[in-house]
């Protein structure tokens, strides 16, 4: 009994001594760690991508040791409460709202609070803990997004924890749908299937996902399963999972052009009818006449009134000011000329490459999502994680590199008044761009996002 054991060790002494390292690692950013603490979270979080980095490297043929290291870090986190996002009280606030049949999209937490509603056990808690922002907004999140928030405040009860927990299982089971499918379609693309350890083990995407709940994961589930079902000829069936992504999170919206070339004309319009259709039912319950107007209004705010971690916009803010520009002034219309300037490049991505082929689809899903982010005002780290999963289908990783630089945006946090620092975001973006380019080069690809092999 012992001798394989005793072999075991023998041949994975390494891996086996770093995954217990991350296991200490991500115990104290899960319990020890204040979010004002930059020069401790940085160094947590390069310890652990280093560690990753070894990991999938010396592993990458022992897939289930990966797989059992990737749920263990997960599970650290199972009684911790989110430490660096506040969004989980919104989250439950309007979980609640939806489990007793409430409209999320029709007032706002302040108007709620103001009229003395008793619908939300803990509401002054969870009001005051969300953050002003978000108090004073409608809901932005899509249907399904708020079906699993309503599974969290209805299995939780009156307890916040509870609620987090379940959250928190959801999360999970997610990711480990990304594992399973990821796997499969990988294989169905002939690449590795190791790859898609460098989304499954990615510090980023287990401490912003499974730590702090955001729920991207959900969405890059629902995503990778329909794109699996594509790459096996069961695009009518895929249309369902897709639609059900876009209503997690409207991200994958996006990408709906891109698919003309790889469906031709007839299936393509079959294709967008059949998630319109299953998007519509979905938003249905939900609907009312002031509907329409407060989520527009909502969503509308993330392309004219908030900024973070920004890359072309923090230039263009730069330039302008010299010339006196108000900054307040250039967001609202910087924000429409990136809407218009993202439709125009992914139209471009649809007629001018060859998307018949899926590598190639999901390519060009990658440069228009990355051009978006490149170009919008506000680029929150979890962001980057749909980029990663993206980068492993096709020959591009320089998302991965992004997922790692994308965590000196946490400095901000580390003042009250949430300031930027300028250097720290130059570093990041020149890491970024710096690997771009330097993937172009080396690939042969000067033809970048317009390649059409």
């Amino acid at each position: 009994m012992s001798n394989p054991i005793i072999r075991y060790w023998k041949l994975h002494k390494i891996p086996i001594l770093l995954a217990l390292l991350s296991c200490i690692f991500y115990y104290v950013f899960a319990y020890q760690l204040i979010r004002t603490d930059f020069v401790k979270l940085i160094t947590l979080f390069a310890a652990l991508f280093f560690i990753c980095l070894r990991l999938v490297r010396f592993e990458k043929w022992n897939l289930k040791f990966l797989a059992v290291c990737g749920v263990i870090f997960r599970l650290i986190f199972l009684m911790a409460e989110p430490n660096l996002s506040q969004d989980y009280f919104r989250f439950i606030w309007d979980g609640h709202l939806v489990s007793q049949f409430q409209n999320p999209y029709l007032l706002s937490p302040d108007a709620l609070m103001e009229q003395g509603s008793k619908l939300i056990p803990n509401a002054e808690l969870l009001h005051q803990s969300m953050g002003s922002l978000s108090a004073k907004h409608y809901s932005n999140y899509p249907p399904v997004n708020q079906l699993f928030f309503a599974l969290a405040a209805l299995f939780g009860g009156q307890s916040i924890f509870n609620s987090i927990l379940v959250m928190r299982f959801s999360i999970i089971l997610a990711d480990l749908g990304i594992l399973y499918f990821g796997r499969k379609l990988l294989k169905n693309l002939n690449q590795s299937p190791h790859l898609i350890f460098w989304y499954f083990l990615n510090p980023l995407v287990i401490i912003e996902l499974t730590g702090n709940l955001h729920f991207e994961g959900v969405m890059i589930f629902f995503f990778v399963w329909a794109l699996y079902l594509i790459s096996i000829k069961k695009w009518i069936v895929a249309a369902l999972p897709y639609a059900f992504s876009i209503c997690v999170k409207l991200v994958p919206l996006l990408f709906l052009p891109l698919f003309l070339k790889y469906f031709s004309i007839k299936k393509s319009v079959f294709f967008y009818a059949l998630v319109v259709l299953a998007c519509t039912l979905l938003f249905i319950p939900f609907y009312s006449s002031e509907f329409i107007s407060n989520y527009s209004e909502t969503v509308g705010l993330w392309f004219s009134n908030f900024e973070f971690n920004a890359g072309i916009y923090n230039l263009v803010k730069y330039t302008a000011v010299q010339f006196d520009a108000k900054p307040w002034e250039l967001i609202k219309t910087y924000g429409t000329i990136t809407q218009v300037l993202t439709v125009l490049v992914i139209l471009a991505l649809a007629f001018l490459r060859k998307n018949e082929k899926l590598p190639v689809l999901a390519s060009s899903m990658l440069w228009a999502l990355s051009f978006y982010y490149f170009m919008t005002p506000t680029v929150h780290p979890w962001y980057v994680i749909f980029l990663v999963v993206l980068s492993l289908f096709t020959e591009y990783r320089f998302p991965i590199i992004w997922s790692a630089a994308a965590t000196l945006s946490y400095f901000a946090y580390s003042r009250a008044d949430f300031q930027e620092n300028a250097w720290l975001l130059t570093l990041e973006y020149s890491c970024v761009f710096g690997f771009m380019l330097y993937e172009i080069v080396k690939l042969g690809k000067l033809k970048l996002i317009f390649r059409n092999n």
